[in-house]
């Protein structure tokens, strides 16, 4: 395996612009944001219908959202370490490798779908009793899992075919779909939740139902289109059973090596991301339901620097892959600073549209007074997210070093703000801004080592075979 860092100094590399890497980019960048962007969209719509509804099942839906956190965790890391060999092998011009990486990366995907689906549909109460110890949440969100738990394979599925369209040219054609399965989400959510069009009111339920549409729906068209891809341009990779039965050896080493650390930093990010959220469940639904509307707007923002941050990691990936390391070195100053600025800039959007989410957010009179200041907790966390996710999450996995993330969130999350945030809440009492403060600091705390690490560039690999097998 070649990891070489060498800088390369060819005159092709000295042709790099500021233009042509926002060219580059924007490709990448803009359809996969805007592909984050209508998928925030949609659970904000679920958040919405459901505070319209009945704020008890708001509160529900959100508790039960963490089990499939946990799951986005696995898969999220899944498809990053299919990521930083696709994007690689395909800068390359190997396709060839690419379809044996997403062969047993679909294989694997698919157990791990049909085990959370079988622990949603066995076990609801039990895990719904984890988040929170309120009786009529624990029901009704137990009530959301059980119906929802075959969405757990549909997304599992759909997800790693949109994860290889975006990593070989294809990340239009993934943003189409998502956006179809959103457009039919929110459709059938209306119908279900509020019994439009003659249907019953479900609530709960009508969530859950309408999640399985709509991920049916994204699952049945990314295969069709993988295959038919494939059928038409025999240069483009796709699943194959073969591969899947008798996979490479060499290149399913390289995929654990590289996935391992990624699957480490997202359990210990995600973990303590939902230790956060289950601190505020047993701080009252007001609080929960607080967070709840907070999150979405911040996550509906922060999708711009989710695409640079991807979009980024595949055009970097691509460059080391290709051995343009010095190329690839300047394109990721670029997106660092980039990464900045976004921050500064949707940190101001958020302080402008506050008072309009407040007046439109249809929460009570406690959960509101509570939502006004998370909000401007909101706009100078998004800062530390941009850049941490755009190096973090962008940039070091695609050279193959997510070792950093690991060390850095199990130190930031689990040694200091964990420890501190259930002694503010269950020790000494603090009040609920107080301890959301303290559970929002994590992102700036760990930004000093994130820059550190990033002037090392440790993270500029080539981490291709000199020969595919």
């Amino acid at each position: 395996m070649t990891r070489d860092t060498t800088m390369d100094t060819g005159a092709a590399d000295d042709r790099l612009t500021l233009r042509m890497f926002i060219s580059q980019l924007r490709p990448l960048a803009l359809p996969i944001a805007f592909q984050q962007f209508v998928l925030v969209l949609s659970n904000a719509c679920d958040v919405f219908m459901l505070a319209s509804a009945d704020q008890n099942a708001l509160s529900a839906v959100s508790l039960a959202a963490q089990f499939q956190f946990v799951f986005d965790l696995f898969l999220l890391a899944f498809t990053i370490g299919a990521s930083t060999l696709i994007a690689q092998y395909w800068g390359r011009g190997d396709a060839g490798a690419v379809g044996r990486v997403i062969s047993f990366v679909m294989g694997y995907t698919v157990v791990l779908s049909v085990m959370f689906v079988l622990l949603a549909a066995a076990i609801p109460m039990m895990l719904m009793r984890v988040t929170t110890n309120d009786p009529l949440l624990i029901d009704l969100g137990a009530q959301y899992l059980s119906a929802g738990a075959p969405a757990f394979l549909l997304i599992g599925i759909s997800q790693i075919n949109l994860c290889l369209f975006k990593n070989t040219g294809r990340a239009s054609t993934g943003t189409l779909i998502s956006v179809a399965g959103v457009f039919v989400h929110i459709m059938a959510s209306a119908m279900f939740i509020f019994g439009l069009l003659g249907l019953p009111r479900l609530g709960v339920m009508g969530a859950a139902i309408s999640t399985l549409i709509s991920r049916g729906v994204e699952c049945a068209w990314s295969m069709i289109v993988a295959t038919s891809d494939a059928r038409r341009r025999r240069a483009m990779p796709s699943v194959h059973w073969r591969y899947m039965r008798q996979p490479d050896h060499a290149l399913m080493r390289d995929y654990w090596r590289y996935t391992l650390p990624v699957l480490g930093n997202e359990i210990a990010w995600g973990g303590g991301f939902a230790t956060y959220t289950i601190i505020l469940g047993h701080l009252g639904s007001a609080a929960v339901a607080a967070n709840s509307v907070a999150n979405i707007v911040k996550d509906l923002l922060v999708c711009f620097t989710a695409g640079l941050g991807s979009g980024g990691g595949i055009l970097v990936g691509g460059m080391m892959g290709a051995g343009m390391l010095d190329r690839a070195r300047k394109a990721g100053g670029w997106l660092v600073r980039s990464a900045f600025v976004a921050g500064v800039a949707i940190g101001v959007v958020i302080l402008a549209i506050r008072p309009l989410v407040l007046h439109w957010s249809q929460l009570d009179a406690r959960a509101n007074a509570y939502l006004s200041p998370m909000l401007i907790v909101c706009a100078y966390y998004v800062i530390g997210k941009a850049v941490n996710s755009t190096t973090v999450g962008g940039l070091f996995p695609a050279g193959g070093d997510a070792r950093f993330g690991l060390i850095c969130d199990v130190v930031t999350i689990w040694l200091i703000v964990v420890p501190l945030g259930l002694c503010a809440a269950f020790v000494w009492h603090w009040p609920v801004m107080a301890v959301y403060v303290l559970l929002s600091a994590d992102e700036f705390i760990k930004m000093p080592a994130v820059f550190a690490h990033y002037r090392t560039y440790r993270w500029l690999n080539n981490v291709t075979h000199d020969e595919p097998q």
